[in-house]
C-alpha cells in the first residue's frame, strides 16, 4: 500500500507541474507545443539525473525514490500521448513544417536531456 501512495503523490505533483507547464506556454499564441516538448524534456532530465544519482545509491533507497521520481513525478509529468496527438493534429491541420520539427527536437533534446540528466547526477550527486 506504500508503494501506491508513494506513486500517487508522485504523479500527482507531475501531473500539476505539467498543467503549471501548459498554463505557462498557453499565453503565447503559437501552433507549435511549446508546453509539451518542454515537459516532455524536462521529464528527460529529471528521469537522467535520478539515474545518474542512482548509479551510487543503494538498491533499497532506489526502489523507493523510482516510484516516487520516475513511475510518479515523470510519469504524470511528461506525456506521450499530448505529443502524439498534437503532432497529428499539426499534420492534419497541414502545418508539415512545425510536425516534422516537433518529431525531430523531440527525439533529439528527449536523449540529450537524459544523456546530460545521467551526466549531471553521475557528477554532482555521487556523494
Amino acid at each position: 500500500m506504500n508503494n501506491l501512495i508513494i506513486v500517487f503523490v508522485g504523479g500527482g505533483l507531475g501531473s500539476l507541474a505539467r498543467y503549471g507547464i501548459g498554463k505557462v506556454f498557453s499565453q503565447w499564441p503559437s501552433v507549435f507545443p511549446f508546453g509539451t516538448l518542454t515537459a516532455n524534456i524536462l521529464a528527460c532530465l529529471i528521469l537522467g539525473v535520478f539515474g545518474g544519482w542512482a548509479t551510487f545509491k543503494s538498491t533499497d533507497l532506489v526502489a523507493a525514490s523510482r516510484l516516487f521520481v520516475v513511475v510518479g513525478f515523470c510519469g504524470g509529468f511528461s506525456t506521450f500521448s499530448s505529443f502524439s496527438n498534437e503532432t497529428i493534429q499539426l499534420f492534419l491541420h497541414d502545418h508539415w513544417f512545425e510536425a516534422g520539427t516537433n518529431i525531430l527536437v523531440s527525439i533529439i533534446a528527449c536523449f540529450a536531456a537524459t544523456f546530460l540528466g545521467i551526466w549531471l547526477g553521475k557528477t554532482f550527486l555521487a556523494i
